[in-house]
């Protein structure tokens, strides 16, 4: 078949189908001229070259100088799979975008500061540029992405992809990332929860790495959990799994957002715990610390309102993970987010708190840790499974 044979499309389908010709070709024969690509693939000189560009700026094939029959030619080798996978990580207040190849190394990534709890469409629609920006600065053409995973603060509905009543995007409630984001990107995203997709970050390759029962909790405006039980994903019914925030604590505590008193999240999510802080000192001090990262920077230099303010957080952190040690058995619990950064300062208390409200034999040989990629884990997670699902 030659080109000029290839069933009709759009551009960018008669692209990825030549590219998938040479890249046949190149995997049954080696490393080839172009000439050779050419002949094997019916192309045209030409749209091998184009082709040939294309791949190397992705970094699927090397090219280097050679002969052939005693004039100059070129040498084209496969180094891997062609293809593209994009991470989107949305957060209240920013966005980040990575780029990976096939195999989910990162090629490229950038942050914004965005206000995305205040409109899903803006946010889907600053995204979207987001991801335009990052291919345009890797050379990295559209047509070559294969899939893309939203990373999402709430549970996503199962069974129509919307985003849950409750979560820290509420203005988001019921909208529908992915199918949004397919629309104009043209190409099938995937949304998930930013705790699940932190979860499968740390099983494969972070503080959970061989291990089949983990439960990944993240600090963040909320609190929520991923939980992997025989090395899969558990996402209940209806996604909702892992929505340990509004685990009740106290009956007389604050109320929550979702409508109960004293849970989990009124004690450790970050508008809570910034809450608890007094107001300008007024002996030199300057005012309270006014995001989490100050809370921690002040509470590792010795403030003492801060210090009791996440050791209480990690107390109550403490009595919710029990409850979730003695329904699942894990073998480690690891904590992301920002508020993870004062390391035993949290954990510490928190750990005391599940020996005491968890089974013996089930903290045997628990462990609880900080994650290892704490703020990063949702986009590794979302880039792992971009990969998974371009496969």
């Amino acid at each position: 078949m030659t080109e000029t044979e290839v069933a009709p499309g759009s551009q960018a389908e008669l692209r990825r189908a030549n590219q998938r010709r040479v890249v046949d070709a190149l995997r049954v024969g080696g490393t080839l001229t172009q000439a050779e690509i050419a002949r094997a693939t019916g192309l045209s000189p030409a749209s091998v070259s184009n082709m040939v560009r294309d791949l190397r700026a992705a970094g699927t094939v090397s090219v280097r100088e050679t002969s052939s029959n005693g004039r100059r030619a070129r040498a084209i080798t496969l180094l891997r799979p062609p293809g593209a996978v994009v991470a989107i990580d949305f957060t209240p207040a920013g966005l980040t975008v990575a780029l990976g190849d096939s195999q989910g190394a990162t090629l490229a990534r950038e942050s914004v500061a965005y206000d995305v709890a205040a409109d899903p469409v803006r946010g889907v629609r600053r995204a979207v540029w987001l991801v335009e920006t990052v291919l345009a600065g890797a050379r990295v053409d559209h047509a070559t992405v294969t899939s893309v995973v939203a990373s999402i603060p709430g549970p996503i509905d199962l069974a129509t992809g919307a985003v849950g009543d409750i979560s820290c995007l509420p203005r988001w409630a019921g909208f529908r990332p992915a199918d949004a984001l397919t629309e104009k990107l043209g190409v099938r995203v995937v949304a998930e929860n930013d705790a699940n997709l932190c979860a499968l970050a740390e099983t494969a390759s972070g503080a959970g790495r061989g291990l089949d029962h983990v439960i990944h909790v993240q600090l963040s405006e909320g609190v929520g959990a991923g939980i992997v039980i025989n090395g899969r994903l558990l996402r209940g019914a209806r996604g909702n799994a892992g929505e340990i925030g509004h685990i009740g604590l106290d009956e007389r505590g604050l109320v929550c957002r979702c409508g109960n008193r004293g849970c989990l999240e009124t004690l450790t999510g970050a508008p809570y715990l910034l809450g608890m802080l007094p107001g300008p000192q007024g002996q030199g001090n300057g005012d309270a610390p006014a995001t989490v990262p100050e809370v921690v920077a002040a509470a590792e230099s010795g403030d003492p309102g801060c210090r009791r303010v996440i050791a209480e957080a990690g107390t109550a952190l403490g009595r919710g993970i029990a409850i979730l040690v003695n329904t699942f058995n894990p073998d480690l619990v690891t904590v992301g987010g920002e508020l993870a950064a004062a390391g035993e300062l949290l954990l510490e208390p928190m750990r005391r708190e599940v020996e005491l409200g968890a089974l013996g034999s089930a903290v045997r040989d628990l462990r609880v840790a900080r994650a290892e990629f704490s703020t990063d884990s949702a986009l590794r997670g979302a880039m792992r499974l971009a990969v998974a699902a371009a496969e």
